[in-house]
C-alpha cells in the first residue's frame, strides 16, 4: 500500500492534529494512519520500513543469543518482532510471542496484517498473553523446546512491573543462562527513553534504553534499533 506522503510529513500532520484537537500524539498518529488505510500507526510505520535492512535479521542470530530490539512507540518494533517470528516459522523453527502488552486477539490481528508478505504461517506461531509472564513462566513454557527456537518478549520494562516478580536484572540473568544452555534465541522488545533526540543522532542506541531499574547490558549479545524506517543491527561485545 502506497503512502499518501513521506512518513516525516505524516508525523508532522499528526503533531499538528494532536495540538489543534488537544489529543494524545499516539491517538493522532493512529488517526493519520487510518486515513492512509492502515489499522494503526505501527502498521503504517512497518510499511514505511519496507525492506530497509529489517529482513534477514534471523540469519544474523545464533542459538543462545539474547537480543534487544528498541524503538520509540509507533516505529514498528512489535511488527518487526512478529516478522522475525514468522521468518523463524518459515525456517521450520518453533516461534513464541510472549506479550504483556497485547491480547491474543490483538496479536493475531497484527499477524494477519503481515500475512500478505509471509502467507499462511501465523497459525503456527504461539501466542502467550498472560499477566503471569516472567522469567520463570517463560522458562517453564519453553522447557524441552528444540535448539534454535525463537521467542520474542513484549516487552522488557514490564517483566518486573508486579511486585511479586523478581527484579528485572535477576530475571534476565536466569533467561540468559537458560538461553545459553537450551540454545533458545530471545528477543526483548524495549522502550526508548523520552530524552532520546533524533536531531542529535538518527537512531537510538544502548544509552537510550529506558531502564527504571539497573540492568547489566552485557547480558545482551546483540541489539537492533529502529527509527523513522531506519534499522541498525549491532553485536554487543
Amino acid at each position: 500500500m502506497r503512502l499518501s506522503a513521506p512518513i516525516y510529513q505524516l508525523k508532522r500532520r499528526a503533531k499538528l492534529l494532536a495540538r489543534d484537537e488537544k489529543i494524545a500524539l499516539h491517538a493522532a498518529l493512529d488517526r493519520i494512519a487510518r486515513k492512509d488505510g492502515f489499522a494503526d500507526w505501527s502498521l503504517l510505520a512497518a510499511q514505511a520500513s519496507g525492506s530497509s535492512g529489517e529482513r534477514g535479521i534471523l540469519s544474523r542470530l545464533s542459538d543462545g543469543d539474547i537480543v534487544l530490539l528498541g524503538a520509540r512507540p509507533g516505529h514498528g518494533k512489535t511488527l518487526l518482532g512478529l516478522k522475525l517470528l514468522l521468518e523463524a516459522t518459515s525456517d521450520g523453527r518453533r516461534s513464541v510471542f510472549f506479550t504483556l502488552e497485547y491480547t491474543e486477539g490483538e496479536t493475531k490481528q497484527r499477524i494477519r496484517a503481515l500475512e500478505g508478505e509471509i502467507s499462511g504461517l501465523g497459525d503456527a506461531l504461539e501466542i502467550v498473553a498472560d499477566d503471569d509472564i516472567c522469567a520463570g513462566h517463560i522458562i517453564r513454557h519453553l522447557a524441552g523446546a528444540p535448539r534454535g527456537t525463537v521467542a520474542v518478549v513484549d516487552y522488557l520494562q514490564i517483566l518486573d512491573q508486579r511486585r511479586d516478580k523478581p527484579e528485572l536484572s535477576e530475571q534476565l540473568g536466569a533467561l540468559q543462562a537458560f538461553a545459553e544452555k537450551a540454545g533458545i534465541i530471545f528477543v526483548f522488545l524495549s522502550q526508548i527513553d523520552r530524552s532520546y533526540d533524533p536531531e542529535s543522532k538518527p537512531l537510538p542506541d544502548l544509552q537510550d534504553i529506558r531502564l527504571p531499574n539497573r540492568v547489566d547490558m552485557s547480558l545482551f549479545s546483540k541489539a537492533c534499533f529502529l527509527h523513522e524506517g531506519k534499522v541498525q543491527f549491532q553485536t554487543i561485545a
